[in-house]
């Protein structure tokens, strides 16, 4: 129970118990939505300086295929496993918000790695942020591909498409403004190298620890406001929202230990695999997949993974990274 001795997590757990209280406490909107992006630029910067320092090596361009292959093949096996339970909309929805990634958890495991002193590549930043997008293209293409079906099974066969065009919709995730910051962000740290890390050490390092805190009281408060909507949802899914991403995080293991990957970065790997979308993916997928339920999918990653993951699944990946590699 180290983690719970974490100021940051200590405040996620006050947000919990606030929001079921059902205080009045809030983040302003915007204050929050600062936060956030604060956080991004923070972990792009730290992560290009350590790039500029380390280089492109056997272990940065192994980590990034794997991040890679993961979000491809973490979602086409989510929607192979939640087609059983649920039709096919939301089946491509929920593959797309458990194949993309929670920034909040990746900087929360990052923090919580550097409170155990295990080293871990800046590069991983740059694996999130290629995590991304690929289980949105893809659960868009599985909706387009479900709408055919269901226009042949109508008599209505034809070119059947979406809301957005895949080429639209992999402009929106591209050019998402977080993910836009943070890849900006590493360039900058890139660029600048260690004398840009010594300018920037009391904004990047100094302040993290303080604003990740005030972040994950508005997370925590958000998390137990939207835990009421768990009630009436299948059996099913609420252990796929438990087991899914224990098992996600079981294929990053494989794969870093068959690539030979450090124990950090392994760590990294299993945490993004692990984790699900709250923002980004909803955002795009409320449009780009009208017919499924935002409240499954928001609700499924925010009520119940996210808190998983901050609480148990991130000590629980480290210390299972560092026995199985060392």
């Amino acid at each position: 129970m180290q983690s719970l001795r974490d100021p940051a997590i200590l405040f996620f757990v006050f947000g919990l118990l606030a929001g079921a209280l059902r205080s009045n406490l809030e983040i302003p909107a915007p204050i929050s939505r600062f936060l956030s992006l604060y956080l991004l630029m923070a972990l792009g910067l730290k992560g290009g300086f350590a790039l500029a320092a380390s280089g492109l090596t056997h272990e940065v361009a192994a980590s990034l295929g794997v991040a890679v292959l993961l979000a491809i093949v973490v979602p086409a096996l989510g929607y192979g496993v939640l087609r059983r339970f649920v039709g096919g909309f939301d089946a491509a929805a929920l593959a797309a918000t458990y194949g993309s990634v929670s920034a909040v958890t990746f900087i929360t495991a990052v923090q919580a790695l550097d409170n155990r002193g295990v080293a871990y590549g800046g590069h991983m930043a740059a694996a999130m942020a290629l995590m991304e997008s690929p289980a949105i293209l893809m659960a868009v293409v599985l909706a387009n591909a479900v709408r055919q079906r269901d226009a042949v099974a109508a008599g209505m066969p034809g070119s059947v498409s979406g809301p957005g065009t895949l080429r639209h919709l992999l402009h929106e995730s591209l050019t998402d403004g977080a993910q836009l910051l943070l890849i900006g962000a590493m360039i900058v740290g890139l660029l600048t190298g260690e004398r840009g890390e010594r300018a920037m050490q009391p904004f990047a390092v100094d302040l993290f620890k303080g604003m990740l805190a005030f972040f994950l009281l508005d997370m925590g408060l958000l998390a137990a406001r939207n835990a009421t909507g768990l009630r009436g949802l299948s059996p099913w899914l609420l252990v796929y929202a438990l087991a899914g991403p224990l098992a996600h995080a079981a294929l990053a293991l494989g794969l870093s230990l068959t690539l030979g990957l450090a124990a950090g970065n392994a760590a990294l790997l299993m945490v993004l695999a692990a984790s699900a979308s709250y923002i980004a993916v909803p955002a795009v997928i409320r449009h780009a997949i009208p017919e499924a339920n935002p409240s499954l999918y928001f609700v499924m990653s925010l009520g119940l993974t996210f808190p998983f993951n901050i609480l148990l699944g991130i000590p629980l990946y480290i210390a299972v990274a560092q026995r199985a590699i060392g």
